[in-house]
């Protein structure tokens, strides 16, 4: 679900907001607008299933439109998978970008290369993961979008690597923490929200995360997105990514790190003190936000300052909840399609 104990939702709930003072984006010039033959809210698959080395990992990804188009790369969250974005990625297809969907570590088709590498789920990892998908289909430069995990990614890689990042969307704005932000009690309110963390701290939570991973599932879809009637067949096609044999250990470890309960790896420890600085992100910037989004997310007044570049928010209505991409295609195609409009 969207990101855990972290700086940016201590602001949220203690009140501490700022006004949001910015320009909206201009419309997307250069590329064309959706095509109107492109079809939308219905797809079931995408043109092209992929795998490619890439760092510790074989990754699974989507791709869809020109190899020689402006890149986009969009991330998914937990628990949800690559077709969150079925309907995103033929819309900028039909308008000229290339379109790379990875599945993250522990998902659909993602394999460790080495039996022996931690199962980390620590987010700047995840975010190196992505660098390292770059690299592999030689993308110098992206514009990354995402919700959920994949905001908290796309912000890491914003911050941490900006020459790699051209332009971004974020569902829920700016989700970069630390450890030492997720020690910070929470009112009872707020920690309530969280409940899934502390199941999962516990050997209980891990154990019963494993037997009804499905179940657990479809209640967080149902819990983040309660105006979004999602069918039986929806959903099963993104559940099917969870049986990928790390899915479980990715997940614990993640929601344990954040809350401190576990360790992360030493390589990263360099990463982890800058992001604990919450580094301003100055790469160009659109946040979303649904207006019927039922998991725990901070007000847009709260984050804007958070970003230094051009920048804007909208709120998308008509019941949109958690699964944005999924749950308004055509509003999360055309924020990409703005935010790259002169970049």
């Amino acid at each position: 679900m969207s990101d855990d104990v972290d700086h940016e939702r201590r602001r949220f709930f203690a009140g501490a907001a700022t006004i949001l003072a910015a320009a909206q984006l201009s419309p997307g010039r250069g590329l064309a607008k959706p095509a109107a033959a492109a079809k939308t809210g219905g797809n079931t698959s995408f043109p092209s299933l992929k795998q490619v080395d890439a760092g510790l990992l074989n990754v699974g990804y989507a791709e869809a439109g020109p190899v020689d188009g402006p890149a986009v790369i969009l991330l998914h969250g937990w628990p949800y998978d690559i077709y969150s974005f079925v309907d995103v990625a033929p819309i900028l297809a039909a308008s000229g970008y290339r379109v790379i969907v990875p599945y993250l570590r522990g998902y659909g088709t993602t394999r460790f290369l080495s039996d022996g590498t931690m199962r980390n789920g620590q987010p700047s990892a995840i975010a190196a993961d992505i660098i390292a998908v770059m690299d592999a289909l030689r993308i110098d430069k992206a514009t990354i979008a995402g919700f959920d995990w994949g905001a908290r990614t796309a912000n890491i890689i914003a911050a941490l690597w900006p020459e790699r990042c051209k332009a971004m969307v974020s569902v829920s704005g700016y989700l970069i923490g630390s450890q030492q932000a997720g020690k910070m009690p929470l009112p009872p309110k707020a920690e309530l929200q969280w409940w899934y963390q502390f199941y999962f701290a516990t050997e209980r939570g891990r154990e019963g995360y494993e037997k009804y991973r499905r179940d657990f599932s479809k209640l967080i879809w149902q819990l983040a997105s309660p105006q979004w009637h999602f069918d039986e067949a929806t959903f099963e096609r993104s559940a099917a990514a969870f049986d990928n044999p790390d899915h479980v250990a990715i997940v614990i470890h993640n929601y344990r790190w954040r809350l401190g309960l576990a360790e992360g790896e030493a390589k990263y420890d360099g990463y982890e003190t800058l992001l604990s600085r919450a580094p301003v992100i100055g790469v160009p910037t659109i946040t979303l936000e649904g207006d019927a989004n039922g998991a725990p997310h901070p007000d847009p007044s709260a984050y804007a300052k958070m970003f230094s570049g051009k920048y804007s928010h909208r709120t998308i209505k008509g019941g949109v909840g958690h699964n944005l991409p999924q749950e308004a295609p055509k509003a999360f195609a055309a924020a990409i399609m703005d935010v790259t409009a002169d970049v």
